[in-house]
């Protein structure tokens, strides 16, 4: 029987998907909670070989991967041929990096399957609103911080961005969305003209099957902590973790999330 491996990064999500599917191979690339009573693979990203010899023998046809994954400290002592290949991609952006690590392992036989394929309600359809209605105000810094990503999206920056009265307040880069978040909180309230609006979207032309956005419950009291007014994503486009604790928690501190 075919069978699927989630390569498995930090959070929940390799967790949901591995309850999502009938027999799965967990793969660990570092320390991360593994599930009790899974087929579990522990693996170094010096030793690719090594890891689809694994998969193969476990009839996996299939990987996932699930949840945050820092880029990896690399012993090139102990680089198979395999890893070489994807080694030379570290120094790159991250779009440039994860097309490296789909082609190596298409390139053994596995096909990359997207965590919405698996899951497909993790994310949010058109005209989803949580909370309250945004204002015209939320509206436009909603846009205006859109129009900042897609045009950083061919410099492969982040994912990311608060505007608030029309200024930036924060773009996500290689820190990620906390450290950004923690910025913002940082502003003095004398430089902030409102509360603001923190967009999540993909970049333009990302391969959303192995890095789409994710949001949970942690960056709502993140938002909240930095005194932002609501969330804007693109429907179909983030993962949006804890459906029901999330709206619960985005109601009552007078936020909103719209799904466009």
């Amino acid at each position: 029987m075919a069978r699927t491996a989630i390569i498995a990064g930090s959070g929940q999500l390799p967790q949901i998907l591995a309850a999502a599917l009938e027999t799965p191979v967990y793969v660990t690339l570092s320390d991360v909670v593994v599930p009790d009573g899974i087929d579990h693979v522990t693996a170094r990203i010096e030793k690719l070989g090594k890891l689809f010899k694994a998969l193969k023998a476990r009839d996996v046809t299939s990987v996932a991967f699930a949840g945050a994954m820092a880029r990896p400290k690399v012993n090139p002592v102990l680089l198979d041929r395999h890893a070489l290949r994807l080694a030379t991609s570290l120094g790159k952006g991250d779009d440039a990096l994860l097309r490296e690590v789909i082609a190596t392992f298409e390139g053994q036989g596995f096909t990359v399957r997207a965590a919405t394929e698996i899951c497909p309600d993790l994310t949010l359809p058109a005209g989803t609103l949580w909370g309250r209605k945004p204002s015209t105000t939320d509206l436009d810094d909603a846009a205006r911080a859109q129009a900042v990503l897609d045009a950083l999206s061919p410099l492969d920056v982040g994912q990311g961005a608060v505007c608030a009265g029309g200024q930036m307040l924060g773009i996500e880069t290689l820190q990620g969305t906390d450290a950004m978040l923690g910025f913002v909180a940082a502003t003095p309230a004398s430089l902030r003209r409102e509360r603001g609006v923190f967009v999540k979207m993909p970049k333009a032309g990302q391969d959303l099957r192995i890095d789409m956005p994710t949001i949970g419950l942690d960056t709502v009291e993140a938002v909240i902590a930095a005194g932002i007014g609501g969330m804007v994503i693109p429907a179909g486009g983030v993962i949006v973790l804890d459906h029901v604790a999330m709206k619960s928690r985005i109601e009552e501190a007078g936020l909103f999330l719209q799904a466009l």
